[in-house]
């Protein structure tokens, strides 16, 4: 009967988790958030739902060593130099100051020492999955900011890394070592496991990887069952379960195979980490919570206000403009579950209690909720802030060079896009002997275009002062080429943006726009667009007249190559 019992509670628990999420998804809020009020509302506190407690903690355990695995698994020893100045200097930036006032704050709120230490410290890590997903919902993964924003993302990686090796060198033999060695003898094993990893590194791990790979099925079974047994092996050692994840990733780091163990183990450890949360959830305490409530506010304004400010100080010190620094800094106002997860650790290392993870937990729902609706509506944050945040911009933002040889000079088509459709229409204009001023948000596109000899800025269309500066007076087309897939998280559509402030900026010339099927084309017609391009519409019809031309030269027994299409003029 009591299987049976554990099987409704389950049910019960996710059905709730399931509904919360959908409030959370319509409230535009990561899961995170709903999964730890699931925890709040089946705990002792309210419902007291769960009674199996052991076998939530089994699953939080398992769900904390994948997550870890995954962290482990994307550090690839050559990443830090792949990351930009920016990066690293806008990561260690932000790290530390947030680190030394935390600390300085909680010491203020009455907190001790140790605590104050804990809490600095887990302040500074920033949510990634949370940030890449509303970054990739706002498709502005590719921009400069979004870039950078990534960049610094991976510095705190590191930093959690560290500092959770940290913690278990330094609780090496707190909690006593199952396989009954001393502290001497934890160190001297646990430097033979890391041995024994680094020659599995060497010579077995893309071997036996590639044997696995054959079978692509057994990936998640086989990362899974590694990230336990590696946390299970540091457990019993005494170097505790979570750098046991964590040498299990970076085990596998080297293959060729750790994108795709990634992108399938990351659904399962969305999974796992449900119970994370609703154990966290369920081991806070209303009436603690209620009594910690000041503390939590004054650090929540601190990661909300603090962190975007000391991002916009950097960049803006390094000659970014304020736009850009504005648009990363937001990106950083919350905590992430790594947080959590350091402050478990520390609870369990016996350094503090409960009552610093139910803080740490509260500052997160509030962060996490807030700066969620930061992430998504930064355009608009940025237009009600710009006139007070001049100090944080050079009077030569040199990083944001527009090339104004490229802005003065006179151009008969701006196009806008410069992806694999904007670039093909490029060339297309460029034959017909158009002079053609490519444009793009992704700075590596920009990059690309002039190395083909060809003019190009970086801008974003969101952006009414780029747009103000473009050389717009002699244009007769300004072409906006990019894609636009259903309605954005924000409800604006950048390419009505874009043509609403290129009127504004005197541009007489004609519009034309990207669009996706007739709905999206009536809509832009009727928002003043002259000419709708459909991609998939428009290269059916030429295939269809080719393909009838094609037809014609078979019967009178001529032959046709596709060099032999001539490309269209240049529309007046």
């Amino acid at each position: 009967m009591g299987e049976a019992h554990a099987f409704y509670e389950f049910a019960m628990v996710l059905a709730l988790a399931s509904a919360l999420g959908l409030i959370g998804l319509f409230l535009k809020q990561p899961l995170v958030v709903a999964f730890i009020a699931t925890g709040i509302i089946v705990g002792p506190d309210v419902l007291n739902l769960v009674t199996e407690a052991e076998a939530v903690d089994l699953l939080a355990e398992i769900g904390i060593a994948a997550l870890l695995f995954l962290v482990g698994l994307k550090l690839d020893v050559h990443i830090v130099r792949k990351l930009g100045a920016v990066s690293v200097a806008t990561g260690l930036g932000q790290v530390t100051f947030t680190a030394v006032f935390g600390f300085l704050i909680c010491l203020m709120l009455g907190l001790d020492l140790v605590t104050s230490i804990y809490i600095g410290v887990a302040l500074t890590f920033s949510s990634t999955i949370i940030i890449v997903k509303l970054l990739s919902d706002k498709r502005e993964v590719d921009s400069l900011h979004g870039r950078i924003a990534i960049g610094f993302l991976i510095v705190q990686d590191i930093v959690v890394v560290l500092a959770m090796i940290t913690l278990s060198t330094i609780g090496v033999g707190v909690g006593g070592s199952q396989a009954g060695l001393g502290i001497g003898g934890v160190l001297g094993a646990g430097l033979l496991f890391v041995g024994v990893v680094a020659l599995f590194i060497r010579y077995v791990a893309e071997p036996l990887m590639s044997r696995i790979a054959r079978m692509p099925e057994l990936l998640v079974t086989f990362a899974i069952a590694w990230a336990v047994l590696f946390a299970a092996i540091c457990d019993w050692i005494g170097l505790g379960k979570e750098l046991g994840g964590l040498l299990a990733g970076v085990s596998l780091a080297t293959t060729s195979y750790r994108e795709a163990i990634a992108s399938r183990l990351s659904s399962m450890r969305d999974f796992l980490l449900l119970f994370f949360f609703i154990n966290l959830g369920m081991g806070l305490s209303l009436s603690a919570l209620s009594d910690q409530l000041p503390a939590a506010v004054v650090l929540s304004l601190f990661v909300l206000i603090g962190n975007p400010l000391i991002v916009m100080a950097i960049m803006g010190y390094m000659g970014y403009r304020k736009r850009t620094g504005v648009l990363a800094g937001v990106t950083v106002a919350q905590i992430s579950e790594f947080s959590l997860i350091f402050m478990a650790m520390g609870v369990t290392l016996g350094h503090v209690f409960d009552a610093a993870v139910g803080l740490v937990t509260l500052v997160g729902l509030v962060t996490i909720t807030l700066s969620t609706y930061m992430i998504l509506y930064s355009q608009t944050i940025y237009g009600w802030i710009e006139p007070w945040i001049s100090v944080f911009e050079r009077a030569n933002p040199h990083r944001e060079d527009h090339s104004e040889s490229s802005k003065s000079a006179s151009y008969d088509i701006i196009l806008f896009g410069l992806g694999r459709y904007g670039t093909q229409l490029s060339r297309v204009m460029h034959d017909a002997g158009a002079k053609v001023l490519g444009v793009d948000f992704d700075p590596e596109a920009v990059a690309a275009w002039r190395r083909n000899g060809l003019p190009g800025l970086y801008g974003d269309a969101a952006d009414p002062e780029f747009v103000i500066g473009l050389p717009l007076a002699r244009a007769r087309w300004l072409i906006i080429a990019t894609p636009h897939i259903g309605p954005s998280v924000t409800h604006e559509d950048a390419r009505l943006i874009l043509m609403e402030e290129a009127r504004k900026a005197g541009f007489t010339g004609r519009v034309a726009i990207r669009g996706h099927g007739a709905e999206d084309k009536a809509m832009l017609e009727k928002a003043g667009a002259d000419l709708v391009l459909d991609p998939f519409a428009d290269a059916a019809v030429r295939a269809g007249e080719i393909v009838g031309f094609c037809r014609e030269e078979v019967r009178q027994g001529g032959d046709i190559k596709g060099d032999d299409v001539k490309a269209p003029e240049v529309p007046a």
